[in-house]
């Protein structure tokens, strides 16, 4: 099991500050807002097939707080948390949870659990949670940007409860292939990050302590006009946040080249593809099968009658 102490695998050499800054607007990353919407319907379709009935949830990397209404609509008994470590997505995605302050104390008073919203600023790889705190953990489009994606694992089972669930959606590999292909005609730097496979997480999920995991994943292709219109929905998406990233301007000849590379990538319709390969997982926390001091746990359960 992966822990504070164990070495890990550095998915990419990205930039945790670059990646708040480059999430600091949320209207800048709003237009990009239909894929993460298309996904968590997708999510939620898959949730849907488990039957959990959760006190408190968190949304770990929440961005401007849509998923949490639709997460107070599927739990209303359930305290539901955001997180995101950009303080403009936070104070953004408050605006939508207070807007139903008085349905949330009404429930309060009804309810055993905290019900309502609570959205709060910090980092989905460290938790301000204690162990055993969560029954559900959901996050969605989040998970790539960060650069140890193993750690991340092992803090989120660190405060699911035993039973809890972990369901994760996030980019793979062949994500905006075409965009790679593309400014190779400029240089080698690294234009994109270099998603993790579906396998390496499943592989992650068992080492940090999770059971049974699912792992599936599809292919979305949205098209666009012009390649100036497709790079800007990749900017939207979260744009490059890598340490070994382009520094600098493009001269107007360089440039040139990469837009022609796309041009060359044009569909028989006429159109310009942009590949998402989306990889959607969720896990258990197992029941524990050994005690601190490493003796083992016998569970005998009582036979129906």
């Amino acid at each position: 099991m992966a822990s504070p102490q164990s070495p890990s695998r550095l998915s990419a050499p990205i930039d945790l500050s670059r990646v708040r800054e480059l999430f600091a607007h949320p209207e800048r990353i709003a237009p990009s807002n239909f894929l993460r919407r298309e996904i968590a319907e997708r999510m939620h379709e898959r949730l849907s097939l488990v039957k959990i009935v959760p006190k408190q949830v968190l949304d770990a990397g929440c961005g401007a707080g849509a998923d949490l209404a639709l997460l107070q609509k599927t739990y209303p008994a359930a305290q539901i948390l955001g997180l995101d470590g950009a303080g403009a997505m936070a104070r953004e995605a408050r605006g939508p949870a207070s807007q139903g302050g008085a349905f949330n104390q009404l429930l309060t008073r009804l309810m055993p659990a905290k019900a309502g919203v609570d959205v709060l600023c910090g980092d989905y790889g460290n938790l301000p949670f204690g162990p055993n705190s969560l029954d559900l953990l959901w996050s969605n489009l989040a998970l790539h940007w960060h650069p140890l994606p193993d750690r991340v694992f092992a803090e989120w089972r660190r405060v699911l409860r035993v039973e809890g669930l972990l369901m994760f959606s996030c980019f793979g590999p062949d994500t905006f292939t075409e965009v790679r292909s593309a400014f190779a005609a400029l240089d080698t730097h690294p234009h994109t990050l270099p998603f993790v496979d579906m396998h390496d997480f499943g592989d992650q999920l068992v080492e940090a302590g999770f059971s049974t995991p699912v792992m599936d994943m599809e292919r979305i292709t949205v098209t666009y006009d012009t390649p100036q219109a497709l790079l800007l929905d990749v900017q939207a998406l979260g744009g490059n946040p890598l340490e070994s990233r382009r520094r600098g301007l493009v001269g107007r000849a360089a440039w040139r080249r990469v837009l022609d590379a796309f041009e060359e990538q044009r569909r028989p319709d006429g159109k310009l593809g942009l590949t998402f390969e989306v990889i959607y997982g969720h896990a258990f926390r197992p029941a524990p099968r050994t005690t601190a001091s490493g003796e083992s746990i016998v569970r005998f359960q009582p036979r129906k009658p």
